[in-house]
């Protein structure tokens, strides 16, 4: 990862780059119709995210946030990603910035017990579902997702990572 790329968790002081970042990228890059009221966990990440045991992390080159995920705590030892989201400029290998904050974000789960993970995401998505796959991210239909899985409307794919090793 390049030097000037640091993964870090970010706070409501982050709220306005943060929708800066995920907004066009649902909206205009892949025509995902959700709005900014559809979504108003990121109006507050700390109390939607930090304050029941999850986490927020930022990419951050140099002062640019260029990159984010989210870990929400649904208690059960479970975990659901929500906010994965690059700038376009900054995807692919050469930087892994995504895999960074996943690695980042799965690390923070297996030091606070949280041994499985969800995600819901949207099938137009495929770089993001080949993404998780390749990272060890089970494809399950929506019926095997727990009752406490929070979904998103718009969310029509669901994974599962098992971190019981």
């Amino acid at each position: 990862m390049s030097n000037s790329i640091l993964i870090e968790p970010i706070y409501n002081n982050y709220c306005a780059r943060i929708i800066d970042i995920i907004l066009p990228i649902q909206q205009i890059e892949f025509g995902v119709s959700i709005t900014l009221e559809g979504q108003p966990d990121l109006l507050d990440i700390e109390t939607n995210y930090h304050k029941d045991g999850g986490g927020f992390w930022g990419a951050l080159n140099n002062e640019e946030l260029v990159g984010t995920i989210a870990l929400m705590n649904v208690g059960h030892n479970t975990g659901v990603i929500r906010k994965m989201f690059v700038k376009k400029d900054y995807r692919g290998k050469e930087l892994s910035i995504a895999q960074h904050l996943l690695e980042s974000l799965i690390d923070y789960c297996r030091q606070h017990n949280i041994a499985d993970i969800y995600l819901g995401t949207v099938d137009i998505l495929k770089a993001a579902c080949r993404f998780y796959e390749r990272n060890g991210f089970v494809r399950i239909k929506m019926e095997e997702l727990p009752s406490y899985f929070p979904r998103m409307k718009a969310d029509n794919t669901f994974y599962h990572l098992n971190l019981r090793n």
